[in-house]
């Protein structure tokens, strides 16, 4: 237990210490302590250069300079005044060039007008001919007339016509006559068939003026068959059309 406050005992003080402000005066007295020390054992010569000995050196290299010449990237793979032969190769010996004139006189050749006809001469000689009687009067040939064609087709027909033709039709194509009170203009179909035969692409190039034969004949044509090739064939179907009455209703 503390009794001391009980007793009526001041308690002692704790020593805190010097301040700020008194070591701050010693550090300046030290500080000014040794700046006089400097100043007074201090030499007082005047500083002297020293000379300067064994420093590297500068120098430009010329181009006479064999190590510079090394570093050349050229020097072998380009004809060099250092390399094989390279005064023969930079510098040739000038040639000079004396222009020769000389001129011969004409010489012709020998031409006997007595030869001049000895060639062909010697050739009738020894070359025989046969000879033709001359007829001038030839029998008449005699030629049957010609089948005499009606005016109008009797069917619708389909021609075909281009590359295509050298590949036969496996299969028949009947063309139908269309009911139509005029005549009707041929349909013209471009195909495109394939090396197995089919038709793969059918293009109308020349239409009949008439709708319905046009439809007919890409239909039919897409339905066309040929031989078989090793490549496919372009071609034009062209189909002529035969016309009929059309049928009146009752």
């Amino acid at each position: 237990m503390n009794d001391a406050p009980a007793l009526g005992l001041a308690e002692p003080k704790r020593s805190e210490g010097w301040s700020r402000k008194k070591w701050l005066t010693i550090i300046a007295i030290i500080f000014a302590a040794h700046v006089a020390i400097i100043f007074a054992f201090g030499e007082k010569k005047q500083i002297v250069p020293r000379a300067v000995a064994n420093v590297p050196a500068l120098r430009l290299a010329s181009d006479a300079d064999e190590l510079l010449a090394l570093d050349d990237p050229t020097l072998f793979a380009l004809p060099h005044l250092d390399g094989f032969a390279g005064p023969a190769w930079l510098q040739p010996p000038r040639v000079q060039f004396h222009r020769q004139d000389w001129t011969e006189p004409p010489r012709w050749l020998p031409l006997p007008a007595e030869n001049l006809g000895a060639t062909f001469q010697q050739f009738v000689q020894t070359n025989f001919f046969a000879s033709h009687a001359l007829d001038f009067k030839p029998e008449a040939k005699l030629s049957e007339p010609p089948p005499v064609e009606p005016v109008l087709a009797q069917n619708s027909t389909m021609q075909i016509e281009g590359e295509l033709a050298q590949r036969p039709l496996l299969e028949e194509i009947n063309v139908p006559s269309l009911q139509y009170n005029d005549v009707i203009a041929p349909s013209t179909v471009q195909v495109l068939v394939d090396a197995a035969g089919d038709v793969v692409s059918t293009v109308l190039l020349e239409s009949s003026g008439f709708k319905d034969a046009d439809d007919e004949a890409l239909e039919l044509a897409r339905a066309a068959r040929f031989a078989p090739s090793s490549r496919m064939t372009f071609g034009k179907l062209i189909f002529n059309w035969r016309t009929i009455p059309p049928v009146s209703s009752p």
